[in-house]
């Protein structure tokens, strides 16, 4: 007889029947359910099989799966159990499980099809209740393979036109070959499995439970490891908790470390799951409506949302680097952002006039503290309207030429409502959008009315009418012709409301009440998911505002910078506060309003970890925190770590005090600069991460188990993080200390300050780590670019470059420079760049030319190349075939350094020494 493994490997497709095993009953439990008396003998006898089963569970696992797959009606509740048509047993947990083969059957098989699809249809089993309402009796089933790594399973109604998710857009099928996953299914009560091809591991293995009904879709699958990232916006660890439910609906809700499962500001259904055997697999979940996803002990994984279809992405890896590539392959590259953005950002709401910002920017200058950029917040608008200004803020478009005439950007706040209540004729914004028609309306087809910032009702344009672009480029262009604007920050898209619903309220509707809602928004919300945000029944162009509204900051930031990139036609920066799976190909994000407190510090770590999962490289958090009065001691620690943020800003509150990096003492002004300087020297080495993240979808900032995926110390590991895979940040992240414990992996690792190597790796080490300082290590194998600081990054490129050497143990070492010219539009389309590869072998260093479009890069100077961990001080030293002198070379400490004057880095040269 064939065994699961056989079966699994015989065919993409494969008819799974009867081989799911008691632990998939497992996972079928639910929300208080106990069976019709049709399904009692089946309950009995799966009582004895759990009750066997659960023996050899641990007593903590048992009390965490006792609330596992709960609705939130009737939670642990007999009768409630048996209203459902499920099995009760309050001596085993969970108490409340579905019956064996609830869900539906599948008819026939599916069977193999050109370019790599198939499909069948589903039939829902007679004589089980519904749930909560509108049961759809039949389903189809599409398996798409789409490429050797990626498989796609789509659940859905054959029968109505149900929404699905508009974005991204769909790749074209392939019929891949030798594909990396298996696909087999049940039959008499459907499920599916999806598996490694090489060695049989589910990696998905759905089982019962499976509910499709107009308003509540539920899914369960057991999963192979307890290694889960992702599925956010929440402020949790990076590896998340096996006992956890997490709610997916963008709101207005502040990250707090101590309330972990609150819904944030955006939504991303994506988990990275990393195996036992250190190979990693990614699952994708493509539905924008209000969801919860539940993980268990088992471990386990169920998924409950209140519309659209089960569209799942699978992605096979095998590297953790390689699931987030192929991911974003499907969501869309992450956007290559200018130069310019990588540099030190200033923000605070507070300054409230053009002298107060520009006097916080002088005094910048005058420590010598590097920053790019001056942002402003809503302060500076006429009573808080968008495409204004105030003239009590004074001269802003002075502000704006002051800091261009020191090389320096500004950045605008914009919220996505529109100030509603000036006559015909007063507000221009309004007016324009009205005659387009782009403007949210209510189920009678009236305009949606709320409130925001604005100090009258508000409306809200709709970033899916075709009509929209039109409207939003034009007020950007428009007040671009008055404030030279560099970047808008779009802000409050989840979007927020400060009424609920409408100023109107909302009409009595399922849309408005569902029968059932997540976790998060029925406990402290009170079944209201229009709590601080729009009526769900409100009308979108493409859908209802029930099943667009976690695609509301997505939608915008598209718009935006589409119309920032016909303003300026050159490459912007669009930093928005809601997010979707494909935001990182618009722009960044940053944490939102965090506080001044030592937790946010540090639990910012796994929310940027968080973010390279989900495609948007370019994010931060708001450096010595939003909320509330910093200390002196934090801030510098902050402006430690937020210096290897990939986005870095420092930005406050109203009512806060100044903690801008010169209004604090000579100490703290000194750790400052030489924070902000060390990232400037290595921006040409961040920017080519950036370039690879655009073009591969690779991660910039990245978790340790990214690079040493079967090393299971890293697997939990977000006190610390990487650059790449060369350059550990090991920040401080507690008070009153001046030593921070750091991991290293196995291999070469040395000091980035002295180059000195570390003589204990694979073990974690006490570092010391004064006020002054935060410990950075380079791994051995790297080759990172650098150049000379300045305090903008337009100086800065004027400088010479340096490149840093780190041999592995093998005395190789490898690296690339991307450049050009920091601005332009599709550079890597148009060849209008340099691409160096360099390499270490064999006492011989040699910079390869990939390409050379790039002119700028003629003129580029490299003056030294310092090389770590040489053991035999080097006697003689050649450029290409030419002898260097001893004078222009220098050895200490199994420290080789080589003064050089390469001019022209489009051209290939070689450094070799004996």
């Amino acid at each position: 007889m064939a065994t699961r493994a056989d079966r699994l490997h015989s065919s993409p497709f494969t008819d799974l029947v009867n081989i799911q095993d008691e632990r998939s009953r497992l996972l079928a439990s639910t929300d208080g359910r106990r069976p019709h008396p049709q399904a009692r003998s089946k309950c009995t006898k799966l009582i004895f099989f759990l009750l066997l089963f659960l023996i050899l569970l641990t007593i903590a696992i048992s009390v965490a799966l006792g609330v596992t797959l709960s609705a939130g009606k009737g939670d642990g509740n007999e009768a409630a159990c048996a209203s459902r048509g499920c099995c009760w047993n309050s001596s085993v947990s969970p108490s409340c499980f579905y019956p064996d083969g609830y869900g539906y059957s599948m008819d026939g098989a599916l069977s193999f099809e050109s370019y790599g699809h198939s499909s069948a249809t589903l039939s829902r089993k007679a004589n089980q209740p519904v749930q909560y309402t509108g049961p759809v009796v039949k389903l189809r089933v599409d398996v798409y393979l789409e490429t050797q790594y990626r498989l796609r399973v789509k659940i859905s109604d054959p029968s109505i036109n149900r929404y699905e998710v508009p974005w991204p857009p769909r790749p074209i099928v392939s019929n891949a070959s030798n594909t990396l996953y298996k696909v087999a299914t049940g039959s008499e009560t459907f499920n599916f499995t999806v598996s490694r091809a090489d060695t049989g591991l589910p990696i998905f293995s759905t089982g019962s439970g499976f509910i499709f009904e107009d308003q509540f879709l539920q899914i369960s699958a057991l999963l192979p490891t307890s290694n889960i990232y992702g599925l956010g916006e929440h402020t949790t660890r990076l590896r998340l908790p096996t006992n956890i439910t997490l709610t997916m609906f963008s709101h207005d809700t502040p990250p707090l470390p101590s309330e972990p499962t609150e819904n944030l500001y955006g939504v991303h259904p994506f988990y990275l799951g990393l195996e036992q055997d250190g190979r990693a697999h990614g699952v994708f979940l493509l539905n924008s409506n209000a969801m919860e996803v539940q993980l268990q002990p088992y471990p386990s994984i169920t998924y409950r949302t209140i519309g659209g279809v089960l569209d799942f992405y699978f992605f096979l890896g095998p590297g953790p680097d390689q699931v987030i590539q192929q991911y974003t392959e499907l969501i869309g590259r992450p956007f290559l952002p200018p130069y310019w953005s990588l540099g030190f950002h200033l923000s605070r709401w507070g300054y409230m006039t053009a002298n107060n910002t520009l006097a916080v920017v002088e005094r910048m200058r005058q420590k010598g503290i590097p920053q790019d950029t001056q942002w402003n917040d809503i302060d500076y608008m006429n009573t808080d309207r968008d495409f204004t200004y105030s003239a009590g803020f004074g001269d802003i478009q002075g502000l704006v030429s002051n800091l261009h005439s020191h090389s320096q950007k500004y950045v605008l706040i914009v919220d996505p409502a529109i100030s509603y209540q000036q006559p015909p004729g007063q507000y221009p914004p309004f007016d324009s959008g009205l005659s387009l028609n782009i403007f949210i309306t209510n189920s009678s087809g009236q305009l949606l009315i709320g409130k925001v910032w604005p100090n009258s009702t508000t409306v809200w344009p709709d970033f899916t009418h075709p009509n929209v672009d039109q409207y939003w480029t034009s007020q950007i262009s428009q007040f671009h012709s008055n404030v030279s604007f560099d970047g808008l920050w779009i802000d409050m898209n989840e979007p927020s409301n400060f009424v609920d619903g409408s100023m109107d309220g909302c009409p009595i509707s399922l849309l408005e009440v569902p029968p059932f809602v997540p976790k998060a928004i029925r406990s402290p919300l009170g079944h209201k998911v229009t709590s601080g945000t729009l009526c769900m029944t409100a009308n979108q162009y493409l859908s209802t505002h029930y099943n667009l509204h976690n695609l509301y900051g997505l939608t915008e930031a598209n718009s935006t910078m589409n119309a920032l990139t016909a303003t300026l036609n050159k490459r912007s920066l669009v930093i928005s506060r809601s997010t979707y799976p494909g935001s990182g190909a618009h722009g960044g994000h940053w944490l939102g309003d965090n506080a001044s407190e030592w937790p946010d510090l540090a639990i910012s770590i796994p929310g940027i970890l968080q973010f390279s999962l989900f495609g948007i490289p370019l994010v931060g958090a708001d450096i010595c925190g939003f909320n509330g009065n910093t200390t002196q001691e934090l801030c510098t620690r902050w402006q430690q770590l937020g210096a290897f943020y990939p986005f870095s800003r420092n930005h406050n509150s109203l009512d806060s005090i100044d903690q801008d990096p010169a209004v604090f003492d000579k100490a703290s002004v000194d750790s400052t600069r030489d924070a902000l300087m060390l990232r400037y020297s290595l921006l040409p080495y961040l920017y080519t991460l950036f370039y690879f993240a655009h073009t591969t979808g690779s991660t910039v900032a990245r978790p340790l188990f990214f690079e040493f995926p079967t090393d299971s110390n890293t697997w939990d590991l977000d006190t610390q993080f990487l650059w790449g895979s060369s350059l550990l940040i090991s920040p401080v992240l507690t008070e009153n200390v001046t030593s921070v414990e750091a991991y290293f992996p196995h291999g070469r690792w040395f000091n980035f300050t002295d180059g000195q190597e570390l003589s204990f790796p694979g073990k974690s080490l006490l570092l010391h780590a004064p006020y002054n300082f935060i410990p950075l290590h380079v791994r051995g194998g790297s080759v990172i670019p650098m150049q000379t600081p300045n305090t903008t990054t337009t100086q800065s490129r004027l400088n010479s470059f340096q490149l840093l050497i780190a041999p592995d143990g093998n005395q190789n070492a490898s690296g690339y420079l991307y450049l050009d010219d920091g601005e332009s539009l599709n550079t890597d389309q148009t060849n209008n760049y340099t691409l160096l590869q360099f390499a270490l072998r064999n006492n011989v260093f040699s910079s390869i030319v990939l390409s050379s479009g790039y002119g700028g890069a003629d003129g580029a100077v490299l003056e030294s190349i310092k090389t770590f961990g040489i053991k035999i001080k080097p006697t003689n030293v050649y450029l290409n075939t030419t002898a260097i002198g001893s004078d222009n070379f220098t050895y200490s400490n199994r420290v080789f350094t080589v003064r050089v004057s390469i001019t022209g880095l489009n051209y290939p040269f070689s450094i070799s020494w004996d």
